[in-house]
């Protein structure tokens, strides 16, 4: 491997841009177009594969975040109940006492002070708390992405739905 090609991978993965790493390792080529097909094309070399694999293993292993770990923490927001976070009574659990995986799901709390009345003869009665949820929606699409859940599909939007019908039967579910 070159010493271009490794500077790559390490630039690679810091985010996993291969245009941006392209860029960075190749510092004449200036159009994102050659980059993003360069960039594209040394990702499938089998050299710059095995060590960028052997790199993410390294890094897994120092990090100690595994595809088990993402997995879980995503199953916390995605199947989270809402109604975990409130008592038999509905009022509202101290965050200390909420279980880990509904407490893995909260985005952040808010408190607000409540107020009656106007101008001097404002009264203070209490404080109200705002609880926002990480996003469902997306951590049950990155799970169902990583499950191979989905499968990808290329349709224009101008395809009647006739001729959409006639492609899909042919694919088996």
């Amino acid at each position: 491997m070159t010493d271009a090609q490794k500077r790559f991978c390490d630039e690679y993965l810091i985010d996993l841009n291969a245009t941006r790493a392209y860029k960075v390792a190749y510092k004449r080529c200036k159009k994102d177009e050659t980059a993003n097909v360069n960039g594209s094309k040394l990702l499938r070399n089998t050299k710059v594969k095995e060590y960028i694999e052997q790199k993410q293993v390294e890094i897994q292993k120092r990090t100690e975040i595994t595809q088990d770990k993402v997995l879980k923490e995503l199953a916390k927001i995605a199947f989270g109940d809402i109604r975990k976070l409130y008592t038999e009574n509905g009022a509202l659990r101290n965050i200390i006492d909420l279980e880990d995986d509904i407490a893995g799901a909260i985005s952040g709390v808010e408190t607000f002070e409540e107020y009656e009345g106007r101008g001097l003869d404002r009264e203070y009665i209490g404080d109200t708390k705002k609880v926002k949820m990480l996003d469902k929606t997306k951590a049950l699409e990155l799970i169902g992405k990583h499950l191979g859940m989905f499968k990808e599909t290329n349709i224009n939007i101008n395809t009647n739905y006739e001729e959409y019908l006639k492609r899909v039967e042919g694919d088996e579910y």
